[in-house]
């Protein structure tokens, strides 16, 4: 973010009122002091609790308040009179519960980085020095880390209100699927399978800068995040502002992969030191920081039982899912989403007659869990593809062969799943059998097996996948989550002739201003260069969702097609009223109204000024606008799906333990493709990120709650040493939800990338009689599995 003009000393920045003549006073615990020298801006840094959980008995900060430069310490007993605490629970999935959560903790800290207290002074590093003296005494209690051994009735209790550690869970079947599995005909196979949790290392850690105006009772924000419109609300409603006097500014950001769509602590309580000192606060992580504060994800434990009958088909699959959330469901979007979809789409590419599911969510002292890249996707690829694995071996069918017989047809869409999901203008056959052919399938087997010979070990790993593109109302707004499902888009032509294009979707370095600038400019007739793109300022762009769940292209993107078809509408007809022409017999190419035949008539720029300068020479009772909005969102199903095929091939040093990535293929249908680069640079980013929570990726606990490696030096991340060739090649069926036909590309290679490494590596380790079924895949559990080391 380029936030410097905060940082002018003692900058008037566009209040009405004089600066705040802060006084020294007492307001519960916080601390505010009357010093004119400093800068206007203040930086703020978190005190955090070093304790998984413990009681917070007393805050001395006399000692941080006498260093130069220190402005304020506010604790969380201040903060919570200026903003209100959240319940991160959603009504439609029936039964969550999790407790209100204050933004800075007020008696009791539920996790080891949990921000205790802030610090406010002229520079970050004054206030780094002085946040190791605020005195915070803890009254240490248990931890409770392990998933399954928070919900033993012995266990204590996270939250004391509580019957028990369970957050939510919940149940789904149907089908026969105890008679299948009593079937004596049936092959059963049944695999259990543990996820390391891990995070999304962005670029740019998590900052923001907020300042209040009191005249206006108006906040601004500028916000490192993907959701404004979102973050908008919640500043709203738990500062007691109005909605309408917020402002939000999220300009271009250095990655997101979902960490920052959420609603964190430290950020909103910027927000209300703001409010309550009437000056900008400036917050900016540091990597440390991150580790204990952004969301973790994807801490699974899974028990997969899965039937095949004589001819090879799938006759019941059972699923039994337990995941850790740390203490609270995360506001707004929760934190029973990411295992609601392991149940939802386990088993989705196939064909499978009875179903069973059963999802526990549980409170634990951990870093909060909730919404990374390919929610839930990772694990309910990984478990069902291992175990259709584990069926190939069982039945001597080979791997390919049983998916494609397995796989649901591609014209047998729509379809709708056991667990209720509906399918529609999906591909896997076509995307399995092109898979096949780019990777050269017979000719690698006969390679790998030739190499075994040799004491080399390699293997193959194939995943048929889905991804939730597009979604609907149905999967927040209905929950009553103040997330927009539709996006806006507005396009104005100025008096230049140029395009000014406007959306509510964000730029996170996925290349969201490009694909709309194409869109914008193929929708209405002039060359990119002339297309000028806004997003991420919730003052200036229609009202949408942001950057989420694989939407840019198919939301935001169809919103721009039908602004900027009903701009060019707008302008077609004044040039025919110009031109005494029909506007049917008029187009708009390369910046010039012309004839269908490209006989150009006159160019925008002309046009534009007539009717911007010269109003007189319009034809009577004409009176142009050159400006359009539209807003489109998925109707009638809850989510667009993107679904694809992957194989990897790697080799394993049965010696070390170490797994050597060789190649990776990746057939994807995305449907309409806009821009065909970054659609494939957004695919190998996501297997990169599959990549490293297949082999690489682990937030390390000990079993106080400990984060035990929260640094790059130690929280490994793949490097361009470990990283294959990535093979990318496409099949394009549109979805029928749209004009565009656009689904998302996004979350694709995340979904499918750690079940195809993990079925490489077990195909390399299966001549050893030994498999892996935990990930991260590391070094030392492979010499585990092995038996080499205990």
């Amino acid at each position: 973010m380029t936030l410097t003009k905060y940082d002018r000393p003692n900058s008037y920045i566009g209040s009405r009122v004089p600066r705040p003549n802060i006084t020294r006073l007492m307001a519960g615990r916080g601390k505010y002091i009357d010093d004119k020298s400093l800068p206007r801006m203040l930086h703020v840094v978190f005190v955090r609790s070093p304790f998984a959980h413990a009681r917070i008995v007393s805050i001395d900060a006399t000692a941080a308040l006498a260093v130069e430069g220190v402005a304020s310490v506010l604790t969380g007993r201040d903060i919570v009179d200026v903003v209100s605490p959240w319940v991160g629970v959603l009504t439609h999935l029936s039964g969550m519960r999790s407790p209100p959560q204050p933004c800075v903790a007020t008696d009791t800290a539920r996790w080891q980085g949990e921000p205790v207290a802030m610090v406010l002074a002229s520079s970050r590093a004054i206030a780094e020095d002085a946040a190791t003296l605020v005195d915070v005494d803890y009254d240490p209690l248990d931890a409770v880390c392990d998933m399954e051994e928070a919900l033993e009735p012995r266990s204590p209790l996270i939250h004391p209100g509580y019957d028990s550690n369970l957050c939510w869970e919940r149940k789904v079947e149907a089908g026969d699927v105890d008679a299948a599995f009593a079937d004596p005909a049936n092959t059963v196979v049944e695999r259990s399978f543990d996820f390391g949790r891990h995070t999304g290392v962005t670029l740019e850690p998590r900052g923001c800068v907020c300042e209040y105006d009191p005249a206006e009772d108006r906040m601004t924000m500028h916000y490192s995040g993907q959701a404004p419109h979102m973050i908008q609300v919640v500043l709203a409603k738990h500062l007691g502002i109005p909605e309408g006097r917020v402002r939000v500014i999220s300009d271009d950001v250095g990655g997101s992969f979902g960490i920052k769509v959420h609603t964190y602590g430290d950020e909103i309580a910027v927000a209300g030191a703001a409010k309550l000192l009437k000056r900008p606060v400036k917050f900016a992580a540091d990597r440390l920081e991150s580790f204990q504060s952004d969301i973790h994800a994807r801490e699974h434990r899974v028990r997969v039982k899965a039937a095949i009958n004589g001819e090879g088909l799938l006759q019941a699959l059972d699923v039994d899912d337990i995941t850790g959330i740390g203490p609270y469901s995360v506001y707004p979007r929760s934190s029973g989403i990411e295992g609601n979809q392991v149940i939802n789409l386990t088993g989705a590419p196939y064909r499978i007659p009875a179903y069973r599911g059963r999802l526990r969510v549980v409170f634990q002292n951990k870093v909060p869990t909730c919404q990374y890249r390919a929610v839930g996707h990772p694990i309910a690829m990984a478990i069902m593809e291992g175990v259709m694995d584990e069926l190939a071996k069982a039945t001597g069918c080979d791997p390919a062969e049983l998916r494609r017989i397995n796989l649901v047809p591609d014209d047998a869409y729509p379809h709708v799943s056991a667990q209720g999901m509906k399918f529609a203008d999906l591909s896997h056959q076509k995307c399995l059998a092109k898979l096949l052919d780019l990777m050269d399938y017979e000719a690698l087997k006969q390679e790998r097996d030739r190499l075994r010979g040799r004491g080399v070990y390699r293997g193959i790993g194939i995943v048929s996948m889905v991804e939730v593109t597009n979604p609907s109302p149905m999967f927040y707004g209905v929950g009553g989550a103040p997330i927009a499902a539709q996006d806006g888009a507005s396009a104005r032509l100025d008096a230049s002739g140029a395009l000014h294009v406007a959306s509510s979707i964000t730029e996170q370095g996925q290349g969201t201003d490009a694909m709309l600038a194409q869109i914008a400019a193929d929708g209405f007739g002039v060359d990119l260069d002339m297309v000028h793109v806004k997003t991420g300022d919730t003052a200036v762009v229609p009202y949408g969702g942001g950057t989420w769940a694989s939407r840019g292209a198919g939301i935001g993107g169809e919103a721009m097609l039908q602004a900027c078809k009903a701009l060019k509408a707008q302008v077609l007809e004044a040039a025919a009223a110009v031109l005494q022409a029909k506007p049917g017999a008029l187009d708009i190419f390369r910046g010039a109204v012309t004839d269908l035949d490209g006989t150009e008539r006159m160019t925008l720029a002309d046009l534009a000024r007539m009717v911007y300068y010269r109003g007189n020479e319009l034809p009577a009772g004409l009176s142009p606008e050159f400006i359009a909005t539209r807003h489109y969102k998925v109707s009638d199903v809850p989510f667009v799906f993107t679904n694809g095929a992957m194989a990897s091939y790697v080799e394993v040093d049965t010696d070390t333990g170490i797994v050597k990535l060789l190649k990776h293929w990746v057939v994807e249908d995305v449907g309409t493709i806009i821009n065909e680069q970054l659609v494939d640079e957004q695919i190998r980013g996501g297997v990169v990120q599959g990549i490293g929570g297949a082999l690489y990726e682990e937030c390390v606990y000990s079993d106080d709650g400990q984060l035990l490696n929260a640094s790059m030096a130690d929280y490994l991340v793949p490097m361009s040493v470990e990283m294959p060739d990535i093979e990318i090649a496409h099949v394009m069926t549109p979805t029928s939800t749209s004009e565009l036909g656009a689904k998302g590309a996004g979350e694709a290679g995340t979904a499918g990338a750690p079940g195809a490494i993990m079925n490489a590596v077990n195909d390399a380790l299966a001549p050893l009689g030994c498999s892996i079924s935990k990930m991260p895949m590391s070094p030392e559990r492979i010499l585990r599995a092995l038996g080499t080391v205990d």
